[in-house]
């Protein structure tokens, strides 16, 4: 028997032999459970990127907003950069003699020495009832069409009609 523990033909019988039972054991045997996919480094990393992401969604957000920001202050400033231009160019109207006349003339209704002015006084409009919001309303565009100078004697008229007792 010892001859047989090492001839080529006993070694191929106990090779086949154990593999026949491993196959046994493997075909007898539960399957293995399944691996998950998501292993613990895939899960780190998806942790250390959701909180690389929830760490740099409010500064963005600041940063967007910010960029928002400067941008309609830009904005603000071209235009108040054109506001004083346009203030610039309306001085320098002013500084002229001849467009201060000619305003004078236009919103003033001012004179020259040796002119004779008219001004066309059109009917009053009809007096609305004391309650009623149209009338009031209507009359008050009518003061801002006629000149300033109607409008002050009107008030000193109402007004001195106001005062006066009535009999």
């Amino acid at each position: 028997m010892g001859a047989d523990r090492f001839s080529t033909a006993a070694r191929l019988k106990a090779i086949g032999q154990e593999a026949q039972a491993r196959v046994y054991r493997a075909a007898t045997r539960r399957p293995a459970p399944r691996r998950s996919k998501l292993t613990g480094r895939a899960a780190l990393l998806a942790l250390v990127l959701c909180a690389l992401i929830v760490a740099l969604a409010y500064p963005m957000r600041q940063y967007i907003a910010q960029r928002s920001d400067i941008a309609d202050q830009r904005k603000e400033a071209q235009q108040a950069k054109q506001r004083v231009e346009q203030l610039r160019e309306e001085k320098a109207r002013w500084q002229d003699n001849e467009y201060v006349k000619t305003q004078a003339r236009k919103r003033l209704h001012f004179m020259l020495p040796g002119e004779t002015g008219y001004t066309v006084v059109s009917p009053p409009p009809s007096a609305a009832p004391d309650g009623d919001t149209a009338g009031r309303r209507s009359s008050d565009e009518a003061a801002a069409h006629r000149p300033w100078y109607d409008n002050f004697w009107d008030s000193v008229d109402h007004a001195d009609a106001a005062g006066s007792p009535r009999r």
